[in-house]
């Protein structure tokens, strides 16, 4: 029977690991996986109302997220913002050795800080496991070292510059692991660019369906299902690569099939608006004259 945890707490993950040291910050903690006396049972389903950074090794992948395996040999780095699901399969018969380290850490930390606005450009922490970052063993220095700076000053006494310098080192790891990322993306830079002509592929021959209509426009969650990312893996993916998020590739590939509508049908604005799937005309109208600086009848009539 699959069992699932939800942990609102510091405290309450202390208590998941049976870690049998003192809470040193309500709101943070640095776990070190090769201490933790608890071992998790396969099929568990774990969830938390903070965000967590996990680099560990098992000696076996019977971890998911997002229903898909996580590998773990090269000490990859998946983040995980609150609510967000880690699932424990039991398919092995032995419960796998867990080893390196865990970041948490508590919305309420950051929420005087400027640190808070920032949080929704971190996209990583949408991204599914398959898409977690694969360190090197530098990338790992980088970031253990400011593993290392957070949990001495958990140890300090607790003074009125502690969370600063605790957040400040959270954001510095939050800005590696972008980089990281960055990286990333260049050395895969090959099977990305199967995946950019994946999503051109599936954008032209969508837009010269005759159901449209029914179905609507496609959008972001609909097309990175389509190549099997998650909405921020794809986004980051294209604009990497081309310059242009997912939308901008939708909004494209719409606009260059209503040029050619107009310009070779006799066709309203209104009916050439439903036929490409807008509810209402004058939302068509308003992005295509963002997209070409005309509108519709503008276009036709200059053309």
């Amino acid at each position: 029977m699959s069992v699932f945890i939800h942990m609102p707490t510091i405290s309450d993950m202390y208590k998941f690991f049976q870690l049998d040291r003192p809470v040193l910050h309500p709101l943070i903690a640095v776990v070190d996986f090769s201490q933790v006396n608890e071992q998790i049972a396969g099929d568990t389903k774990v969830s938390t109302d903070f965000y967590a950074l996990i680099c560990k090794n098992y000696n076996r992948n019977n971890v998911k997220y997002g229903r898909k395996p996580v590998d773990f040999q090269n000490g990859s780095l998946i983040c995980l913002a609150p609510n967000q699901v880690l699932e424990m399969d039991d398919d092995e018969e032995e419960t796998p050795e867990l080893r390196g380290w865990g970041l948490f850490f508590h919305p309420d930390l950051i929420r005087p800080t400027s640190l808070n606005d920032k949080m929704k450009d971190y996209n990583f922490f949408s991204y599914e496991v398959s898409e977690a970052l694969h360190l090197s063993d530098k990338e790992k220095s980088t970031l253990y070292d400011c593993i290392v700076k957070i949990q001495n000053e958990l140890q300090e006494n607790i003074d009125t510059h502690s969370q600063n310098i605790i957040v400040s080192n959270i954001e510095l790891l939050l800005n590696y692991c972008t980089r990281f990322y960055g990286r990333q993306f260049i050395t895969r830079k090959s099977s990305h660019n199967s995946i950019v002509a994946q999503v051109e592929k599936f954008l032209r021959a969508y837009f010269k369906r005759d159901d449209i209509r029914e179905l609507g426009l496609p959008t972001v969650k609909y097309l990175a299902e389509q190549v099997h990312l998650s909405p921020g893996y794809l986004s980051d993916l294209l604009k990497k690569e081309t310059g242009k998020n997912t939308q901008d590739h939708i909004h494209f590939y719409l606009i260059e099939e209503a040029k050619s509508i107009l310009l070779s049908t006799d066709k309203s604005v209104g009916e050439i608006a439903y036929l490409l799937g807008f509810e209402y005309p004058q939302y068509f109208n308003k992005l295509f004259k963002q997209k070409t600086g005309k509108t519709p009848m503008e276009f036709r009539s200059m053309n």
